[in-house]
């Protein structure tokens, strides 16, 4: 946060949360197909160091390596946006890993079982874990979300306290701060930390931000 950044989002996810607040790149994916280098090239003119690559889900294509080691050629600071059920072998600086918890689950669709089976796989964290630095933020939505993200944290021993992000569910203002004024407390006791939904704040719930 406050860091100047090109954001990259793909279209494209394995999963199907029922809170997702871009349904454009996984309920209803589309978007533009477009060259690697045009694609580099456009993120290099924003003529800043920190780029982040978003989804859906930005490692489901094998192109992402290709688009990764470019971007690293250029020098520029890498962050990859996943939720931790796809690993590759790609330079990166930061791994920054949502992981869904029950609270995600399209319960009642088509869905449903695919979204179980697929959104937890620890081999796949702790693949991260063991090759890159990661911070691990979980989307919260009750209090009661909370015990599942303690015993998520318990499977993962070398997962580290400050590397813990819970993050309010919602994109409204109003629900986002009655949210955030528990979290905080939950999190100062717990050693973790939290991270308001700053673009909604600016924004709105908007495309593009």
């Amino acid at each position: 946060m406050g860091v100047p950044s090109a954001f990259l989002r793909l279209s494209g996810c394995n999963l199907r949360c029922s809170f997702c607040d871009t349904p454009y790149t996984s309920w209803h994916p589309e978007g533009d197909e477009i060259a690697l280098d045009v694609i580099v090239g456009r993120l290099h003119d924003y003529g800043v160091d920190h780029v982040v690559v978003t989804g859906g889900e930005p490692l489901l294509p094998p192109e992402i390596v290709l688009l990764t080691e470019e971007l690293k050629r250029l020098g520029h600071y890498l962050t990859i946006e996943t939720a931790g059920t796809v690993f590759r072998d790609l330079p990166v600086d930061l791994v920054s890993l949502s992981p869904k918890l029950a609270n995600s689950v399209p319960w009642g669709t088509a869905w449903e079982q695919r979204h179980q089976t697929r959104r937890h796989r620890p081999e796949v964290i702790r693949r991260w874990l063991s090759e890159a630095e990661c911070q691990f933020k979980f989307v919260v939505d009750v209090p009661e979300d909370l015990a599942e993200v303690e015993a998520y944290v318990a499977e993962f021993p070398e997962l580290r306290s400050d590397q813990v992000y819970l993050m309010p569910q919602g994109t409204e203002c109003d629900v986002l701060r009655g949210k955030l004024a528990w979290l905080v407390e939950a999190a100062t006791l717990r050693g973790w930390q939290v991270s308001p939904r700053l673009h909604i704040e600016l924004f709105g719930n908007t495309r593009g931000t």
